[in-house]
């Protein structure tokens, strides 16, 4: 991408920015509901003794209830600030997903208002000043006076007000600039040129020798042709703005009728970059504490704790407060996981697609441990200790995830007889840190923490990548043993099915101990309704469907062992005077079944043929025949192939 390119992509994410910061303000607010913010401490206990008893008058079931003109005001208030606060809410969404065009016309018409209303300010402040500084001479400015004895020591002595007006006509000129060059409203000459003098006359007339009362009106007078350029502006782009937000909806609609919801939010998501705005929210809120930080005076206070822990607590605290932040900080720790796993790949010589969604995965993770334990309703100290336990969770999660990219390279260096030892190195070097990271964590935490059902999950966690870890590492040791060995090893296959059983039964008893300590924790500790459907999801995909997968296994390699065992050896005359290879696998038969189509193939072979189909790969006859309807459904086809050997 050209340099051009990317400087517009970085002012498009940066231009997606500030509503969230409207919507993470609202929220901060509580939707406008706060009442332990928002009312003094008598209306407050007032209100809430009147819901007491309105609350104790419907348990009795009493027919009239009654509430005063005070509760009533309380009521209305707080309904009349939760509907603003969502309608903010939703217009700050309607802009966040405007394209570039109409996102930059948004924000030009907004810094027109906004430089209108600063410039009204700017000029109320000036007035007043003037003002108050001649009602304490009692007597009105000699314009001429000023003038004829001019000195800068008599200014900055006598006259201190004088900086205030020059600086105010110094803001008013640039602000008169910017207003000229950006509004969207007519652009007459002659508007064009009384646009400077309207923002300029009231600091002019601060130094004329004029009334009091007159002065006092000018910034109203001043603010008159700028808001009605502003006003004209946007009642003239109200049916604009209906069909612009209507033909959004008919073209969202169409799309979904085509392609469906998944494939509209996947192209929304795109189109605005929501990770990297999300991600520069984050950034640019948590420096806007960091300079708050500062200038409040926590960074000098006299603790235990050094000023950078203080920092980073304060941040990572006030970084999570609310959903929009929780989401900024997510796309964070997806970006960070994301270049762990390009780390990691890195070493591993490996660029599989399926691979690089590792920071998705985390972000996944992230916010769902984050909504689960409800960390924007939590105390900040408590909000602390909660992050720090999510992140240890996350963190055995990527080892998780590490590990499932690390088994399929294992198996496939292994199974290939790959001769490269660079890539065996790192593979087992990936191994020895994914062991000694799992170990590390368990030690740091017992030694440092007490016992809790947050520790005992983080160690569940940890020992079964252990386990997993030790698993892959003896199939893969088995795998080369069974590449350096000259005659077929029959046995591979039972030990490899008896290895990831055992790995397997494990894993499953985890699951099964984390069901048990997560229902422990909805019962005793903190329930909440996300967590009770995380734990239903839990126990049908990691539990049931785990414990059907692996019945269903045990069943059919129990049936295809009945099956083998039916069939005859055969024996050494029998493999001399065939001299053939095995027609599955194609390797040289030292022993082998014969199946009643007279067939030759490996034990282990046909087994695993059978986990596939009961038919001979050679002529698809029945091989092992179990009740009558097998017998129907085998009758045609023996008919077939004997018809077609005759």
């Amino acid at each position: 991408m050209s340099f051009r390119g990317r400087v517009l992509g970085i002012a498009e994410v940066l231009l997606r920015v500030p509503p969230l910061f409207v919507i993470d303000e609202i929220l901060k607010l509580g939707l406008g509901i706060n009442v332990y913010q928002e009312f003094n401490q008598d209306d407050l206990t007032y209100f809430v003794d009147k819901l007491e008893n309105v609350e104790s008058t419907v348990t009795n079931s009493t027919a009239s209830v009654s509430l005063d003109a005070r509760t009533y005001k309380i009521v209305i208030i707080l309904v009349a600030r939760f509907v603003l606060s969502i309608l903010v809410c939703l217009s700050a969404l309607c802009v966040f997903v405007l394209n570039t065009k109409h996102l930059t016309i948004v924000y030009l018409y907004l810094i027109s208002v906004g430089l209108v209303i600063f410039s009204y300010w700017t000029n109320v402040n000036t007035v007043n000043t003037v003002i108050v500084n001649a009602d304490q001479k009692n007597s009105s400015f000699d314009f001429l006076e000023f003038f004829h004895n001019f000195s800068l020591q008599h200014i900055l002595e006598e006259r201190g007000w004088m900086y205030q007006v020059v600086e105010n006509y110094i803001a008013q000129t640039i602000m008169a600039f910017l207003f000229i060059n950006i509004h969207l409203g007519p652009r007459y000459s002659t508007v064009q040129k009384l646009l400077p003098a309207s923002f300029l006359i009231p600091s002019v007339l601060c130094i004329l020798p004029i009334s009091n009362s007159l002065l006092y009106h000018m910034p109203i007078i001043s603010a008159f042709l700028p808001l009605a350029l502003t006003t004209v502006v946007l009642w003239s782009s109200t049916i604009a703005i209906f069909q612009s937000i209507y033909s959004g909806y008919v073209q969202a609609k169409t799309f979904v009728s085509h392609f469906g919801v998944s494939a509209l939010v996947e192209n929304e998501w795109l189109r605005l970059n929501v990770p990297q705005v999300l991600r520069n929210f984050w950034v640019l809120r948590t420096l806007e504490y960091t300079v708050l930080f500062f200038f409040s005076g926590y960074w000098s206070l006299d603790d235990e704790h050094t000023p950078q822990y203080r920092l980073l607590k304060f941040l990572l605290v006030t970084g999570c407060e609310t959903l929009t932040s929780v989401l900024g900080l997510t796309s964070v720790v997806s970006f960070i996981c994301n270049y762990i796993g390009k780390f990691f790949q890195w070493i591993l010589l490996t660029e599989d697609e399926n691979d690089k969604n590792f920071g998705t995965v985390s972000a996944i993770v992230f916010y769902i441990l984050a909504l689960q334990t409800g960390l924007t309703s939590l105390e900040p100290d408590v909000r602390f200790v909660r992050l720090c336990r999510n992140f240890c969770l996350l963190f055995t999660a990527l080892l998780h995830f590490t590990h499932n990219i690390l088994n399929p390279l294992l198996m496939s260096l292994s199974a290939s007889h790959n001769p490269s030892i660079k890539r065996h190195v790192h593979a087992l070097l990936v191994c020895a840190v994914l062991v000694t990271l799992s170990f590390s964590l368990m030690y740091l935490l017992w030694t440092t923490q007490e016992t809790s059902t947050w520790l005992l999950a983080v160690t569940a966690f940890s020992i079964e990548v252990i386990v997993k870890v030790f698993v892959s590492l003896s199939i893969y040791c088995l795998f080369l043993y069974d590449a350096k060995r000259e005659t077929f090893w029959e046995k591979l296959d039972d030990y490899i099915y008896y290895i990831r059983s055992f790995g397997s039964t494990i894993e499953f008893c985890f699951g099964i101990f984390l069901f048990f300590n997560g229902a422990w924790i909805l019962l005793f500790e903190s329930g909440s309704a996300i967590r009770a459907v995380m734990m239903c999801i839990h126990a049908y995909f990691n539990i049931w469907c785990d414990a059907k997968a692996g019945w269903s296994v045990f069943m059919k390699r129990r049936t295809a062992v009945n099956k083998i065992e039916s069939l005859a050896e055969a024996d050494r005359e029998q493999l001399q005077s065939l001299d053939d290879v095995c027609a599955i696998c194609y390797q040289e038969m030292h022993s082998a079944k014969i199946t009643k189509c007279k067939h030759f193939f490996h034990g282990v072979c046909l087994r695993k043929w059978l986990y596939v189909q009961d038919r001979c790969p050679l002529c698809h006859e029945i091989l092992h025949l179990v009740n009558s309807e097998e017998k129907k459904d085998a009758e045609p086809i023996r008919l077939e192939n004997e018809f077609n050997h005759r």
